[in-house]
């Protein structure tokens, strides 16, 4: 089954350069990032979300022009698994491992505009540390020169691991309403101790959704930014400083697009990627605002639901030869609207929309 309903082309003439992406989702941001502002009164202040946005947007873009000779010189080109899409295997030897120049840029500045908040200090703590599981992963690619980096098994136990630390963490330090969940309408959910097993379920999920969703030029660093920005909106009444953070992070992936924008000069890979789920579902968790996480990310979730309807359906209509059926020409969700008739910058501008278009619902209905 190829999910016919799913492969509708698009319109041909709609074919936006990496460039022109670039711009419309930056001016985009910066705008919406000042309007936010004026409204409510922080314009020009530190505590906002276009301060910290601005200035590490401009950083991490110089910083990229200067990282980029040092990753091409310690050889970190891209290994591109040959069960994807054929158009992809001209990428390799793009350089890989951009995390480590755009994450650690984002949570300096973001700790240094909260003026050193607690809260932002956990949740930094947190992004490094997923961080540093992608960077195992990238390292061991590399080393190994193929596309197999540390087992699952092992890439699982660290992220499980580091998820209790943060919830313990979160439990002996944070008042009892930090397990309460905003939802619609101004409800609370007080979910007591049930909180603990799901915020764990988030870091983890939310981190390998983000790693899914990075498989096209600008796709994961756009829509990361996007829901950065609209996550930050929405708890910044609440909780300021996680807004600071936010919008630090935001503009880390602003200014990491510069170099990933189609044609990508360097990928995030699994440093850039887990770093930012594990930095997302940190905010939520700590704000209380879970519920606004998934639908500010709704489009990560369905990239990592499609994986999951794809394995699953091949195992259940495996026939005698071994051999079962798809579900979809190729998961993650990106990949099957590639193989459908899609350029790869239709997709990432359409989901660039849509993550837009849910950042909206969440702050409006929240």
């Amino acid at each position: 089954m190829d999910a016919k309903f799913l492969s509708n082309k698009p319109l041909r003439s709609i074919a936006p350069s990496g460039r022109a992406l670039l711009l419309l989702v930056s001016t985009s941001l910066l705008l919406g990032s000042i309007v936010l502002d004026a409204v409510a009164g922080r314009l020009g202040e530190l505590q906002s979300l276009t301060s910290p946005l601005v200035c590490v947007w401009g950083m991490t873009a110089i910083a990229g022009f200067l990282a980029l000779p040092i990753l091409r010189a310690l050889k970190t080109g891209q290994f591109i698994r040959e069960e994807g899409p054929k158009a992809h295997l001209k990428k390799a030897g793009t350089p890989t491992m951009g995390g480590v120049f755009f994450v650690p840029l984002g949570v300096v500045f973001a700790i240094a505009f909260s003026g050193f908040s607690p809260l932002v200090m956990a949740t930094s703590f947190l992004t490094l540390a997923y961080g540093f599981i992608g960077w195992l992963d990238d390292w061991q690619v590399l080393r190994r020169k193929s596309n197999k980096g540390i087992s699952p098994r092992m890439k699982l136990v660290l992220q499980i691991s580091f998820a209790i630390a943060f919830c313990l963490w979160v439990m002996l330090t944070q008042p009892v309403t930090v397990t309460q969940l905003s939802l619609p309408f101004g409800l609370m959910l007080p979910l007591g101790i049930l909180f603990w097993p799901l915020a764990g379920f988030v870091l983890v999920a939310e981190s390998n959704a983000t790693n899914l969703t990075d498989g096209l030029d600008g796709l994961l660093g756009g829509t990361a930014a996007i829901a950065l920005l609209g996550l930050g909106a929405l708890i910044a009444p609440t909780h300021p400083e996680l807004m600071v953070f936010c919008g630090a992070m935001s503009g880390a992936c602003l200014g990491f697009l510069v170099h990933n924008s189609n044609p990508a000069k360097v990928f995030m890979g699994d440093t850039g990627s887990l770093a930012l789920g594990g930095a997302l579902a940190a905010v939520g968790i700590l704000s209380g605002n879970l519920f606004g996480l998934l639908i500010v990310t709704l489009l990560f979730f369905a990239e990592t639901l499609s994986v999951i309807i794809q394995v699953t359906y091949y195992k259940v209509t495996k026939g005698p030869d071994g051999v079962g059926k798809r579900f979809f020409r190729m998961a993650p969700l990106h990949h099957h609207f590639e193989l459908s008739g899609w350029s790869e910058l239709q997709v990432v501008g359409a989901f660039y929309g849509i993550t837009a278009l849910l950042a909206a619902i969440a702050i409006s209905i929240l």
